[in-house]
């Protein structure tokens, strides 16, 4: 089992304090605002999408060398998995880099999973995912608490 669509929008939605700017980009996690929790108010999808450069407004300028660029905390959101089951959580990056070293967790359908000086530690898994299956479809090696406990 995993986290569906919007059970993944509800557990990126309690990452956030009252407060916050977040880009939230496109497709899915433009569900996230109808998830979150009572009080919290954020700033979100569009209000940063549009950047002043001084004498002009700029359409779009985003993208995430701009976006992660000074920010506190980077959430990345995603399939655990592509389509042909191959991990999406690897050990190194074969595609363009905008921002090396700036994502704090990973929140997937199968997984919560922090990048650390240690490497990638599993926080929490999906209801009825153990960790077994999150090591199976994640390339690098994953961090647990030895307890039992994920977090």
């Amino acid at each position: 089992m995993t986290w569906t669509r919007e059970g993944l929008a509800a557990r990126v939605a309690a990452e956030f304090s009252d407060g916050q700017y977040v880009n939230l980009g496109i497709g899915m996690p433009t569900l996230i605002p109808n998830y979150l929790p009572a009080g919290v108010r954020i700033s979100a999808a569009g209000d940063l999408a549009n950047w002043m450069v001084p004498g002009r407004m700029v359409k779009g300028m985003g993208g995430a060398m701009e976006l992660v660029h000074g920010a506190l905390r980077v959430i990345a959101t995603m399939a655990h998995t592509a389509r042909d089951g191959s991990p999406k959580v690897v050990a190194r990056c074969t595609l363009p880099l905008a921002g090396v070293g700036c994502v704090h967790r990973i929140i997937t359908d199968l997984a919560v999973i922090d990048v650390c000086d240690e490497g990638l530690r599993l926080v929490e898994t999906a209801p009825g995912v153990g960790v077994d299956e999150v090591r199976a479809k994640t390339e690098p090696p994953l961090l647990v608490a030895t307890d039992g406990r994920h977090a």
